[in-house]
Order: C-alpha cells, then sequence, then structure tokens
C-alpha cells in the first residue's frame, strides 16, 4: 500500500492561485492512479480531479475544469493540483488518494488516502 502525505493548504484571497503536492512513499507511486477530492464542513466529500497511472487524459469535475489543473511526477512519486482563480466554494479540506483498480469519480474506488491539507478562501 502506499502511503500519502498532502502539502500546500493555505489561505488565499479569491481570484489568487495555490499549489497542492502529494508526496508518495512505499509501494510503486507510478502504478497507482491518483486523484484528489475535496471536503467542504457538513458537506460530503467530493471528486476533483484524476489522473492515470501513465499521466494520460485527466479527469476534472465540473466545478474545477478550467481552473485546476492535475499532473504527476512519477520520478518524484508526487502528484499535484494547480488551483487557480479560487472561489470561495473551492474551501475545503483536500485529501489526495490512489487506486490500483480503475480511475473513479467515487471515493470508494481508492484505498489510499492522505490526511488532507486545508485550503481556505477569502472573499
Amino acid at each position: 500500500q502506499v502511503q500519502l502525505v498532502e502539502s500546500g493548504g493555505g489561505l488565499v484571497q479569491a481570484g489568487d492561485s495555490l499549489r497542492l503536492s502529494c508526496a508518495a512513499s512505499g509501494r510503486a507511486f507510478s502504478t497507482y492512479n491518483m486523484a484528489w477530492f475535496r471536503q467542504a464542513p457538513e458537506k460530503e466529500r467530493e471528486f476533483v480531479a484524476a489522473m492515470t497511472w501513465w499521466g494520460g487524459s485527466p479527469y476534472y469535475a465540473d466545478s474545477v475544469k478550467g481552473r485546476f489543473t492535475i499532473s504527476r511526477d512519477n520520478s518524484m512519486n508526487t502528484l499535484f493540483l494547480q488551483m487557480t482563480t479560487l472561489k470561495p466554494e473551492d474551501m475545503a479540506v483536500y485529501y489526495c488518494a490512489a487506486s490500483r483498480g480503475g480511475v473513479s469519480y467515487n471515493q470508494t474506488g481508492y484505498d489510499s488516502w492522505g490526511q488532507g491539507t486545508q485550503v481556505t478562501v477569502s472573499s
């Protein structure tokens, strides 16, 4: 199983950008499909973006399409989420997740999770 640690969260203003990182250790990162999810207070955890193990065409939630970019560097065992034009509704704890199965929009499709990093967006 892969261990995941997110970083890069913080407090920003609406319209700002932020880049999240997810460092992986343990079993071969390059063999995992990876995703970002987020959870706002009193809301369900929701899918944000995903990428296959080989770095193929990414998947995005409609709410972030055109503003967020998921990428990965398998040589660094790291997943990234570049977030631009942040909105107050993007405020949440962001989690990265890993799957040996197919890419899924559902959190149940992932078997390894990080502890999360808080993103706060002020209006």
